[in-house]
C-alpha cells in the first residue's frame, strides 16, 4: 500500500531524449512527450514504414494522434516502477531516471489528485497517471454514463485504464480535444444564462406557451378529414414538438439528448414565423400518422385480444405443426387497453412489470407480429437432435465474414438453420425455420430453390453453387 502524500508529491522526469533517428522509442512504447510548442502530452509510438526513421505518430486514442513532426523530446513511461518510493512515508520528490540538478533538461509534475478524495478530471482532459501497481501511464478522462467513475482512454478501440486502477493523476497540457470540450462547457453556461428569462415572440406564441394548445388547434383541422383523430395519435409522430428556450427566446422545437451528458439539444422549427403557420405545419407533420391510426382498421376484429391471438396461432400452426398453446405466454403477454384515452395493442415480456404500447397500424400487422413471437417460442420448445455444418472457406457478406452456418434437425422431424457473421468489432446470428413447403420438393435441387428463397445466398453466404454438391447435407436433409 502506498503511503506517500500524493498532494505534496513531485515527479521529476530526467531521461528525456531528443526525437531523432538516433533515439527512438520501441514500437508501441508509451511516452511522455514534450512538443515543439512547449506543451506536454503522451502517446504510444507507431513508426511509419522504416522502424528506424523518425517518421510516424504517437497514438492517444481513436482518431487521436500526435504527429512525429510535432514532438521535440520524449521520455518513456513504460520503463519505470515507483512502488518502492511510494511506500516510503517521507518522500515528496521522485526522480524518474538518472538524478540531475534541476534545469532545462528535466521536467517536474506536481498537483496530483486522487479519486479517494473525490477528485475527478474534467471530461476529455489528458492526464499523467500513477497506477496502483507503481507504473506510470497517461490517458484521456472519459466519465461513464449513468454511473459513478470512468476511465482514461489511451489508445484506439477505447483501450483504457479504469479509474480503480489509478492511484493519483495530474493534468497535462490542454490539447485540441480538451479545448473543444471546454468551449462546449462554456457554451452550455452561456446558453443557461441566456435562457433564464427567455423572450416570447407575440406573433409566434399568440396562443400562449403551452404546446398542448397548438396540438389541440391542429387537431380541430385534422378532424375535418379524419373523424377519429386524437392528440394521442398525433403525438405518435415523433419527435414530438415542444416549446423550449433557445438562445434566450422561446421556440417551437424538437428536443433530443446529448449522448455525452444527457443535456437537451433543441432543434428549432424554421418553416414559418407565426403561430398559425406552425399549426398548419403541425397538421401536415402528423397527417399520415393519424391517417394510419383508424381504429376501425386497427381493431377490425373487435376488442377481444384472444381473437387476434387465435388467428396468429392458427397461422403459425400451418407450418410449425408441433406448436401447442401450452408453449405460449412464457415470453410475451398481450392485451388491448386504453392508453392516454385511445385503445392500443399492448404487450409485456415475462420479466417486465408493465405493458408497453405495441404500435401497429392494422389488425393484420399486429397478428403478423404475434406470429413472429409464436414462431420463436415454438422453435425454443422443439429441441435439436442432430446437426450438420457445411464446410466453406472465407466468405464476405456485405463487409461481414461468414463465421458459422449450421443445419439442425429438430425433435419433431423438422429442420432449421442458424447463420452467424461478423467483423472484428461486431457480429450477429439469425435463425430460420425451414418450412414443410421446402420438403415437398421431389428433388434436392428443387428443395434448394425453395430453401434459398428463405435464406438467400447473397445475404447469408451460401448459395446453390456451394450447397448443391454437398452430398452429406443432401443426406442429412433426407434426400
Amino acid at each position: 500500500m502506498f503511503i506517500v502524500d500524493h498532494k505534496s508529491l513531485r515527479l521529476s522526469f530526467n531521461e528525456f531524449y531528443e526525437f531523432s533517428e538516433k533515439d527512438l522509442p520501441q514500437y508501441g512504447e508509451y511516452c511522455l512527450l514534450e512538443l515543439k510548442d512547449g506543451a506536454y502530452t503522451a502517446g504510444g509510438w507507431h513508426p511509419s514504414g522504416d522502424d528506424h526513421a523518425a517518421a510516424g505518430y504517437f497514438l492517444r486514442g481513436t482518431a487521436d494522434t500526435v504527429d512525429a513532426e510535432e514532438v521535440a523530446r520524449w521520455h518513456s513511461l513504460d520503463r519505470y516502477d515507483l512502488t518502492a518510493c511510494l511506500e516510503e512515508e517521507d518522500i515528496n520528490w521522485i526522480n524518474i531516471g538518472r538524478e540531475e540538478e534541476e534545469g532545462d533538461r528535466n521536467v517536474q509534475f506536481e498537483g496530483f489528485k486522487s479519486f479517494a478524495d473525490k477528485k475527478y478530471p474534467k471530461e476529455e482532459q489528458f492526464c499523467l497517471l500513477i497506477m496502483k501497481d507503481g507504473g506510470l501511464a497517461a490517458g484521456r478522462w472519459n466519465k461513464w454514463r449513468g454511473e459513478a467513475g470512468g476511465s482514461f482512454i489511451y489508445s484506439s478501440a477505447l483501450a483504457s485504464h479504469s479509474w480503480d486502477e489509478v492511484w493519483a493523476w495530474t493534468p497535462l497540457s490542454i490539447d485540441k480535444f480538451f479545448a473543444m470540450e471546454l468551449e462546449r462547457e462554456n457554451e452550455k453556461k452561456r446558453e443557461k444564462r441566456l435562457n433564464r428569462n427567455p423572450i416570447v415572440d407575440p406573433e409566434l406564441f399568440k396562443y400562449g406557451t403551452d404546446i398542448d394548445t397548438y396540438y389541440e388547434k391542429a387537431l380541430e383541422k385534422l378532424r375535418g378529414e379524419f373523424s377519429w383523430a386524437t392528440v394521442t395519435m398525433m403525438r405518435k409522430k415523433t419527435p414530438v414538438w415542444q416549446i423550449a428556450p433557445l438562445h434566450g427566446k422561446y421556440v417551437f422545437g424538437q428536443i433530443s439528448k446529448n449522448y455525452y451528458d444527457d443535456s437537451d439539444i433543441v432543434t428549432p422549427w424554421t418553416e414559418g414565423a407565426t403561430a398559425d403557420e406552425f399549426i398548419d405545419y403541425l397538421v401536415r407533420y402528423t397527417h399520415d400518422t393519424v391517417e394510419r391510426s383508424d381504429p376501425e382498421v386497427k381493431f377490425k376484429f373487435g376488442t377481444d385480444i384472444n381473437v387476434y391471438l387465435d388467428k396468429a396461432f392458427e397461422n403459425v400452426k400451418k407450418d410449425y405443426r408441433w406448436i401447442d398453446k401450452k408453449m405460449l405466454g412464457k415470453t410475451w403477454q398481450y392485451d388491448i387497453r386504453k392508453v392516454d384515452g385511445d385503445l392500443e395493442f399492448v404487450r409485456k415480456c415475462w420479466n417486465e412489470s408493465e405493458f408497453s404500447v405495441y404500435d401497429v397500424e392494422s389488425a393484420e400487422r399486429f397478428i403478423e407480429s404475434v406470429e413472429y413471437d409464436y414462431q420463436n417460442e415454438a422453435l425454443r420448445e422443439n429441441k435439436t437432435v442432430g446437426s450438420y455444418a457445411p464446410s466453406f472457406g472465407h466468405i464476405e457478406i456485405h463487409g461481414w465474414n461468414l463465421e458459422r452456418y449450421v443445419f439442425y434437425k429438430l425433435k419433431s422431424g423438422d429442420y432449421k438453420v442458424s447463420v452467424t457473421a461478423g467483423d472484428r468489432v461486431t457480429g450477429g446470428s439469425r435463425e430460420f425455420f425451414i418450412t414443410p413447403y421446402c420438403f415437398e420438393a421431389k428433388t434436392y435441387e428443387e428443395f434448394l430453390d425453395r430453401y434459398l428463397e428463405i435464406v438467400p445466398g447473397y445475404s447469408f453466404g451460401l448459395g446453390k453453387e456451394e450447397l448443391l454438391p454437398d452430398n452429406d447435407l443432401k443426406k442429412f436433409l433426407g434426400y
